[in-house]
């Protein structure tokens, strides 16, 4: 297979993982250069991939001006309120895309997505990792083979996770909708295209419920201040970023979350953004507004059911599922899967790791490594079919998640409508 040459767009978090791709199958694909606003970031992937000065720039416009292609594919991890205008420049050039989910934050955005690459005859895949694990690929093959029938309802639960929730959605970046995105948008377009993908028929109509809770200023202790690093009572808080982010950096723990906040891992570092930046601010005194949990129930085009809880009141965990079907059910932790025969009336247990080819001990399961495995190999051979998230598929998710939101906030029951 031919080797891939790739451009990065936005080198955070998950720009660097995907990037790293490349360092770990280097025979597979290989960055040639990146796009990043922020120059520690911006060299220290130039740095890692070899990349030339002049193709490591700070706007990706810059890229994208020079009118030709330097690169077979693009992997596109802005924020997510900036991935419309770079999908649609590299799509017309003939750039191959890998877009960061969500892949627009609402229906107009989307389907322009999905007419430029259209367009463009260009190959896209939506981040939507959760197709891509070794625990999805064996749900999948055991509801394939008939195992438990037809599936007629399913319960899905994704557990956030108190610290996640805080770090993420109460403190950091994707706190207020009006900044970025509703709470099921950023955090669980995943979960619901997930759905759509293991009961394998479309959303026809969902209703929704959910709010804002705990992380408001009615819940704050007495005696709080509005940062940890001075509050008096932050050793009975679950919540306290001081011993939250500090034992991450005194255990040498810098990825994700603790390189979100600091650039450099030194305690003064640490010590200054906790002091000044978003990251040290009491959780019951930040401007957040998306919600804490959210329920959505589903109907499917087949006459299956699901029901999907968001909660980020929780130990932080994988998402558990259960599967009801006419011949048995099924649950699943991310890692094992129950199956229940109901002729038979006995359980087998599978374990997806063991088995699985890819190590699932990678970031989302496997899900990380298999996206871009798939993703590389699809523009390798020119066959959009090994991509499991294309941009009709993807759309119809976030239809569904567009959906679910509206239904939330007008206390109704709304049509998924793939069409126009």
């Amino acid at each position: 297979m031919p080797q891939v040459s790739l451009v990065v767009v936005g080198a955070g978090d998950r720009g660097a993982r995907h990037a790293r791709f490349a360092l770990e199958h280097p025979e597979l694909a290989r960055v040639v250069a990146v796009a990043e606003p922020r120059a520690v970031r911006r060299e220290r992937i130039a740095a890692e991939h070899g990349v030339a000065a002049a193709d490591a720039v700070v706007d990706w416009r810059e890229l994208a001006a020079r009118g030709e292609r330097i690169a077979d594919a693009v992997l596109i991890c802005t924020l997510d309120c900036d991935h419309l205008e770079p999908v649609l420049a590299f799509a017309a050039l003939g750039y191959h895309v890998m877009l960061e989910k969500p892949m627009a934050l609402d229906e107009e955005s989307c389907r322009a997505v999905v007419e430029a690459v259209e367009q463009a005859g260009v190959i896209l895949s939506v981040g939507h990792v959760l197709r891509y694990t070794p625990y999805t690929d064996a749900l999948r093959t055991l509801l394939d083979s008939g195992r438990i029938g037809e599936v007629v309802s399913v319960r899905h639960l994704e557990p956030v996770g108190y610290w996640h929730q805080a770090h993420s959605f109460v403190r950091g970046n994707w706190r207020r909708a009006d900044e970025a995105t509703t709470m099921l948008m950023a955090k669980s377009c995943h979960d619901l295209d997930w759905l759509q993908y293991v009961v394998g028929a479309a959303p026809t109509r969902v209703a929704s419920f959910g709010r804002l809770s705990y992380f408001t200023a009615a819940n704050r202790p007495e005696g709080a201040t509005d940062r940890c690093v001075e509050c008096p009572v932050r050793s009975q808080c679950a919540f306290d970023a001081v011993r939250f982010y500090g034992t991450r950096l005194t255990e040498g723990e810098h990825g994700w979350p603790l390189s979100v906040v600091v650039e450099d891992f030194t305690d003064e570092a640490l010590d200054t953004a906790l002091r000044t930046g978003p990251y040290g601010r009491c959780v019951f005194a930040c401007d957040n507004d998306v919600v804490d949990h959210q329920v959505v129930a589903m109907e499917f085009e087949s006459g299956a059911t699901a029901t999907f809880t968001m909660t980020g009141l929780t130990e932080i965990g994988n998402r558990r599922t259960e599967i009801y079907g006419t011949r048995g059910e099924i649950r699943g932790d991310g890692r094992l899967l129950h199956v229940h025969d109901f002729r038979t009336d006995t359980t087998e247990t599978l374990d997806t790791q063991a088995t699985a080819a890819m190590s699932a001990a990678g970031g989302h399961g496997g899900g990380d490594a298999g996206l871009m495995e798939a993703f590389v190999a699809a523009v390798a051979a020119g066959d959009p079919s090994l991509v499991r998230s294309g941009p009709r598929e993807s759309l119809l998710s976030h239809l569904a998640v567009l959906a679910a939101e509206r239904a939330r906030v007008e206390g109704a029951v709304v049509e998924v409508r793939a069409g126009r």
